[in-house]
């Protein structure tokens, strides 16, 4: 069931350093195991149609934080549809603390994305359909793409989850520690770290998403308006099941289930998550390309003007089937 509701209501939060892109259509479905999830739909501009861009969001992101991306889409000729993952953004929160992160299993997020294909591209949205996915969106990009080779034409990653810097055991060590703890019952409890405290002015010297401060700023701006969106810390629970779906991006034989071609930009300075292990899977993928952006930090689409022009170069230039 899909309940649409007018742009108006307050389920989409608009401020003046974050204007709403034209045509907004916003509503709520239910997937197939129950989950009320918030999603958006906005229309192309002009009169030639290109298709649709599918655009899933990373951790604790949400449909208002990507309006000027929509917007930059909107104007070479694709409608948008997008949606906030369960447990964060305007979607159903899922443990009682409800600024933490938590998923169960991390393959609950591909039964987000084939229900809001099933109840909103296929039926309300012109075709092709384009994925383009960001950080854990990208992750979930990735196994999409090894499941069903009728859903998207293309994907194009923007620093997708393949794994994280810095782990001292490995992404096998970790999950057995983290797995360890699940079983101890520990699954809602959060890991606090110091790059999940709330984003600030003060913060924004040295911080890991982007070298903007204006679009670092517009998400200090809609939380401020819109507390509820906000998500922090991720749960042992998350992570366990994010540490799972690496494993299996980081499987030998994993690029060559690929069904769909796959374009991934990884960041020269990505402190979240691990550019060489993208660039690794990068190398592997015989039915993609990848580059990496030099100076680009976690957040490529809320970079700076330079670098995002470099991220919608590879984006057009894939799309059209032109060497990026």
């Amino acid at each position: 069931m899909t309940a649409t509701i007018d742009a108006a209501t307050p389920l989409l939060c608009e401020v003046p350093s974050n204007p709403m892109p034209e045509g907004a259509q916003v509503g709520v479905i239910e997937t197939q195991d129950k989950v009320r999830i918030r999603y958006a739909t906005f229309p192309r501009k002009g009169t030639v149609s290109k298709g649709t861009v599918c655009l899933v969001q990373g951790r604790a992101e949400f449909i208002e934080k990507y309006f000027e991306t929509i917007a930059d889409f909107q104007k070479r000729g694709f409608a948008v549809a997008t949606f906030d993952l369960r447990g964060q953004g305007g979607s159903a929160r899922l443990i009682a603390d409800a600024r933490h992160g938590f998923v169960e299993h991390f393959d609950d997020y591909w039964t987000d994305l084939s229900s809001f294909h099933t109840q909103i591209l296929l039926p309300e949205c012109p075709p092709p359909f384009y994925l383009v996915g960001h950080s854990t969106g990208g992750l979930v990009g990735l196994l999409a793409a090894t499941r069903d080779r009728l859903m998207f034409d293309r994907v194009f990653l923007t620093s997708p989850l393949v794994s994280l810097p810095g782990l001292p055991f490995g992404l096998k060590g970790a999950a057995r520690i983290v797995r360890a703890l699940r079983f101890a019952g520990l699954s809602r409890l959060p890991l606090r770290r110091p790059q999940d405290e709330p984003q600030s002015e003060t913060r924004f010297p040295g911080n890991p998403l982007t070298g903007d401060k204006a679009r670092y700023m517009r998400a200090v701006d809609i939380l401020a308006a819109r507390p509820d969106l906000e998500v922090r810390s991720p749960t042992l629970g998350w992570i366990g099941s994010s540490l799972d779906a690496m494993r299996q991006v980081n499987a030998d034989d994993f690029s060559a289930r690929l069904k769909i071609p796959v374009f991934i930009c990884a960041a020269a300075l990505d402190r979240v998550v691990d550019t060489a292990a993208t660039e690794m899977l990068g190398l592997r993928m015989r039915n993609g390309h990848h580059v990496v952006i030099p100076g680009g930090r976690h957040e490529l689409f809320m970079e700076t003007d330079a670098i995002r022009e470099q991220v919608f170069a590879a984006f057009d230039a894939f799309i059209t089937e032109q060497a990026p």
